[in-house]
């Protein structure tokens, strides 16, 4: 099953998106703040990353960037509790933007559609005879 990584401040909010994704069958690590997810991001690349933007430094924004700078194709859905974020441009880095809710059936779904999005570009890349390279800096 797909790993995914959960990054939000809140620990009732990690605690309850990993429960509810591990009982859909995913594997789940989860990180606090910015700089614990880049270190997760490093030592344990995840098949998907659910990210707030309000973390300590670094903040959501730049982890977002340096994640699609490091590995344009690993999916990346903004999970906040704020919808003032829909029309920012910086937003278009992300795979996906969800308004964080009790009801999860929007975030699976677009889970889901990131996860085969990727399953569909890797083995395109692999079919050329090379596989994605994540650097680490």
């Amino acid at each position: 099953m797909p790993n995914i990584l959960i990054v939000d401040d809140q620990p009732c909010i990690r605690k309850l998106l990993s429960e509810e994704l591990i009982y859909e069958g995913y594997q789940v690590k989860t990180a606090g703040d910015g700089e614990s997810a880049m270190d997760s991001l490093r030592f344990s690349p995840p098949d998907l990353v659910l990210l707030d933007l309000y973390l300590d430094e670094p903040d959501g924004w730049e982890v977002l960037r340096e994640i699609k700078r490091q590995d344009p194709h690993l999916p990346v859905l903004i999970v906040t509790a704020h919808d003032s974020f829909a029309d920012d441009p910086r937003l278009s880095m992300a795979d996906g933007y969800v308004v964080k809710s009790t009801d999860f059936r929007e975030l699976k779904q677009k889970i889901a559609n990131a996860l085969s999005g990727k399953a569909c570009h890797q083995g395109k890349v692999e079919a050329k005879g090379y596989s994605p390279q994540v650097s680490v800096a």
